[in-house]
């Protein structure tokens, strides 16, 4: 007999354990399959009327667009968006957690207090102009040349810093994501290259960050420099001196309070929802206990679940920020002619999902079940301890960019489609939603969390994760560390107008 999951007793569809020939049955289901049906894929287990709720986890994931019958394939072709039936009591569900747990690792204790996982060299350019530059000075030391405890020397090039306005809203948001990157506890040493006569003017959004070059934090123009080659020349000399300064550094036991974990999906699939999310959120409470934190983000993937962020709101202030934020996205997609359920990708839909709100619910899980103690912008400063959700675009790079800005020191990254993704200088771990995935693609995933549907408990695979945060802060490098990526992942968000 073919197996079939439920996930909540309230639920009008289970999800299917193996593929499903027209005609299979099932324990749990009432009636034979009307029709294929993939592994992974929803099969109504109760007869739905046009126009009715559809639940999955106990919560809607929409309406049937026609009568659903039991046996029944339940996907876009039948289920249409809801946006109702969810209620958003504002900290109806918020409960202190202690943070008692002890948990340390081994990382880089910065002059200010801060601790990093990773003592890397950082080239930041200003502008798009400077790209070139920042990547030859870089490309002149490769890994291989560097002193030990130095983790690497990496430039981050973006496609802005001029043409729009100097007070407009994405060099606002670049200035905001450099100044993240200048002062974050993963560089041993940065220098920020620029041209000279781009609108994002380094000393000026410097000082508006409360920045100051000094031993570790060096600025370099081209046009001061005298052009291309005096300025590549130039920047190695720098370079090479802050290589020196940060080979003194060592690490040393600190408190897991230190570390900041930035959490992400993509390539999302119906096992997402069950397995990895589920199991991260776990391990984001063991962290949270352990006086850690973590930062949710991409806004227009908890539509659908913020009625479960808000219930956890610390204070009525959080909660409405967070509903702000999503008054801002209904009216950006409404701006640009895009509707937020366009959201699930063709991955999403071959692998199971079909609404947004289906796939949201599946991501908030990786959140946990802590407070939600702060919301704040895009690349601004994480300043509580706990949870925290960061406004972001649903992009990964993008979002994962923001969140290092914020003072992410490690992403996490859930798939079950395959994603590849790597961001320097916040190690990523992998954690590979289904057992053919982790086997197919185990040169990129650190994690296998399909045991959850084998009967392991959700609490102990959290506490793999966890050990392996804890492990891969240390300096034990993750799967996209082996392969050298994170060069090409730094994506500022950009919203504005460009003259």
């Amino acid at each position: 007999m073919s197996r079939v999951l439920t996930l909540n007793a309230a639920d009008d569809v289970a999800i299917a354990l193996d593929d499903l020939a027209p005609g299979a049955t099932a324990e749990g289901l009432e009636a034979p399959t009307r029709a294929a049906i993939a592994t992974g894929h929803k099969v109504a287990v109760r007869a739905v009327a046009a126009g009715s709720v559809v639940r999955k986890y106990g919560q809607v994931i929409g309406r049937a667009g026609v009568d659903i019958a039991i046996g029944d394939h339940v996907h876009s072709h039948n289920l249409v968006m809801a946006d109702d039936a969810r209620e958003a009591e504002i900290g109806a569900d918020f409960a202190p957690v202690p943070t008692d747990r002890p948990a340390t690792f081994e990382g880089f204790v910065r002059a200010d207090g801060a601790v990093g996982t990773r003592n890397y060299i950082g080239v930041l350019t200003s502008v798009n102009c400077s790209a070139t530059v920042a990547r030859r000075i870089a490309d002149a030391f490769p890994d291989s040349g560097l002193p030990p405890g130095v983790d690497g020397v990496v430039a981050f090039t973006h496609q802005s810093g001029c043409g729009g306005s100097a007070l407009g809203t994405d060099v606002a948001l670049l200035q905001k994501t450099l100044a993240g990157y200048a002062r974050h506890s993963n560089f041993g040493g940065v220098l920020i290259v620029g041209l000279g006569c781009e609108a994002n003017q380094i000393p000026a959004w410097l000082a508006g960050a409360g920045l100051e070059a000094g031993p570790g934090l060096r600025t370099l123009t081209i046009q001061e420099a005298g052009g291309t080659a005096r300025a590549i020349s130039a920047g190695i000399g720098i370079v090479q001196a802050l290589v020196e300064r940060a080979a003194g550094a060592r690490r040393q036991t600190v408190s897991a309070s230190h570390l900041t974990v930035g959490l992400q999906c993509g390539g999302s699939d119906a096992w997402s929802g069950i397995t990895a999310n589920p199991a991260l959120g776990s391990a984001v409470d063991g962290l949270v206990r352990a006086g850690g934190s973590a930062l949710l983000s991409e806004t227009p993937e908890i539509w659908g679940a913020e009625h479960l962020l808000l219930r956890r709101a610390a204070t009525p202030d959080v909660g409405r920020k967070l509903l702000e934020r999503l008054d801002w996205w209904r009216a950006y997609a409404d701006r640009h002619g895009m509707e937020l359920n366009n959201n699930p990708s063709p991955g999403n839909l071959q692998g199971g999902l079909t609404t947004i709100l289906e796939k949201s619910l599946g991501a908030v899980a990786k959140s946990g079940s802590t407070p939600l103690n702060d919301v704040i912008g895009y690349a601004a400063p994480r300043t509580v301890r706990g949870l925290s959700f960061m406004d972001s675009p649903g992009y990964d790079p993008c979002s994962a960019t923001g969140q290092i800005a914020s003072g992410a020191n490690l992403i996490a990254f859930t798939t079950g489609r395959g994603s590849v993704f790597g961001a320097k200088p916040a190690p990523s771990i992998k954690i590979a939603s289904n057992a053919s995935l982790a086997a197919w693609m185990d040169e990129d995933m650190d994690i296998d969390s399909s045991p959850v549907l084998n009967g392991v408990s959700v609490a102990a695979m959290g506490e793999l994760i966890l050990a392996r945060m804890l492990a891969v802060a240390s300096g034990e490098p993750s799967k996209s560390e082996l392969l050298g990526l994170g060069d090409n992942e730094f994506v500022p968000w950009q919203v504005g107008a460009y003259l």
